[in-house]
């Protein structure tokens, strides 16, 4: 038992409780959220690998208390509450999305003179929510976070107070209600088949063939924790109103926003891949799904003339690079998604922060309105520049590692065509940034563009230049997660 694992849930709900009580008084509300706040990285740090059974119920202590009828059947191998398993991998994410929290709400700071308790109560409880989403080995307790990061993300939009903000929050929120449910139905689905909630029980069961592995239960709850997986990560068909949403939320928000569905994505994306992988077509769905992620994403990207909205979208079509390393089912592919999954939380941050001080600056996104920020900041300017190389997989950037893992992954399992079109999105990112970055920072100024703010707050830039550090770190050094990666993905197959 490592009660430490636990913290990393009860640390930011705790946060969350508190900075909504000390509403009003922002000294007491800054100082709270940002020792709390750092604690989360912290502890994913120091918290050894291990698991936490919750409420004393470790499966081999309650064998020999059971009737004696019931010692050596299948029953007293179940997991009969709640388990938290802390890895290396988890280690990894939780310890990048703390950061990417912290400095979210450290620009959030620096921007606004009063801070809303609400606001950082919903920030605080999403991230609660994915890190128990990613600890959670049964898919029952992964929905319930689930639910509720879905719930943060709207409070989110809304408290944002942007523009059209209401519509896209009820939007999202009446697709959720349908989404939400689906995913729950199939969940029942697999409950009622295999008798358990817990992920290693239903892998035992299906392998062992104590049920039909191909039984209906079991397929039509496939297809329905497909759908909510969808949902949950923005794929199509869920892609447009996912790249609203981040494009209505504040910048330091839609940081957040983003790093919660990828979470989402992964987590349910590794327990569909240990649970169904032996179903005809898994693999097939997978792949279709992230190749319209990948080519809807860019090609929308491409059109738009918000600079928030293009961020979305290309943050949508790096989604599908995910998928799509899922898809292929080979060790090194799966480690691939996982890679770019992780360069996925940092960079879209990275590029949400900065180029959310261009919004911070003037009050508008439309690259039709801007022109000539690089003589405001021109240190700013160069970090999104070299954010959105990372994003578009120029080296020596994260970006470049994790794409060249997939695209060498797609190769040697013989996808030489989803190779080609992985380069091919890669170099439409690339131009798509290259040309927003250009309207924005250096065509000439318009005459009529207005500044609202003279300069960037220091704290934003220092948030970028951390981000685009890791970014750096790991492109130059992609063992420090390669060799967690690899190994948990061989573990998958």
């Amino acid at each position: 038992m490592n009660y430490l694992i636990p913290l990393l849930v009860v640390i930011p709900i705790l946060s969350a409780l508190i900075v909504n009580i000390f509403d009003g008084k922002d000294k007491t509300v800054k100082a709270i959220s940002l020792v709390l706040g750092i604690l989360v990285p912290i502890i994913a740090i120091c918290a050894t690998v291990g698991v936490q059974y919750f409420g004393g119920h470790n499966p081999s202590l309650l064998t020999s208390s059971l009737p004696a009828n019931l010692v050596n059947t299948l029953v007293a191998g179940y997991n009969t509450g709640i388990v938290y398993a802390f890895a290396n991998i988890e280690r990894i994410f939780i310890f990048l999305m703390g950061i990417v929290a912290f400095l979210a709400i450290l620009t959030y700071f620096s921007e606004k003179k009063e801070v809303s308790g609400p606001y950082l109560y919903l920030i605080f409880m999403g991230l609660a929510s994915v890190i128990a989403l990613l600890l959670s080995e049964d898919i029952f307790n992964m929905y319930v976070f689930f639910e509720i990061t879905a719930l943060t993300q709207v409070g989110i939009i809304v408290a944002s107070s942007t523009e059209d903000n209401y519509e896209i929050a009820l939007k999202y929120l009446i697709l959720g209600a349908i989404g939400g449910p689906m995913l729950l139905l199939g969940i029942g689905f697999i409950l009622g088949t295999i008798g358990s909630v817990n992920i290693a029980d239903i892998i035992f069961v299906i392998s062992n063939k104590f049920v039909q592995p191909y039984s209906p239960g079991l397929v039509i709850g496939f297809a329905l924790i497909l759908f909510g997986w969808l949902y949950s990560a923005g794929l199509p068909p869920f892609h447009t109103i996912k790249s609203a949403v981040y494009s209505k939320a504040r910048p330091n928000g839609s940081a957040i926003l983003q790093g919660f569905s990828v979470l989402c994505m992964l987590a349910f994306g590794i327990a569909m891949y240990k649970i169904f992988a032996y179903i005809p077509y898994f693999n097939t769905a997978i792949i279709v799904f992230a190749i319209l992620a990948m080519v809807l994403g860019v090609a929308m990207s491409a059109m738009e003339v918000d600079f928030r909205r293009m961020i979305a979208f290309l943050a949508v079509g790096e989604l599908g690079f995910i998928a799509l390393g899922f898809g292929i089912g080979t060790q090194m592919s799966i480690a691939a998604a996982l890679f770019q999954a992780a360069n996925e939380i940092v960079i879209t941050a990275m590029l949400f922060i900065g180029f959310g001080s261009v919004y911070y600056l003037t009050n508008t996104s439309d690259t039709r309105k801007l022109g000539g920020l690089i003589g405001i900041d021109s240190k700013m300017a160069i970090m999104v520049l070299l954010g959105g190389w990372a994003l578009a997989g120029v080296p020596p950037f994260n970006g470049f590692q994790s794409k060249l893992m997939l695209v060498q992954a797609a190769l040697d399992a013989g996808y030489t065509e989803l190779a080609i079109l992985a380069i091919i999105v890669s170099v439409v990112i690339f131009f798509t940034f290259v040309k927003a970055f250009h309207n924005v920072y250096l065509q000439p100024k318009p005459s009529e563009l207005k500044f609202v703010h003279d300069k960037i707050p220091k704290v934003t830039v220092f948030a970028v230049a951390i981000l685009l550090i890791i970014c750096l770190v790991l492109g130059i050094c992609p063992n420090i997660v390669t060799d967690v990666f690899i190994p948990f993905a061989g573990g998958l197959i």
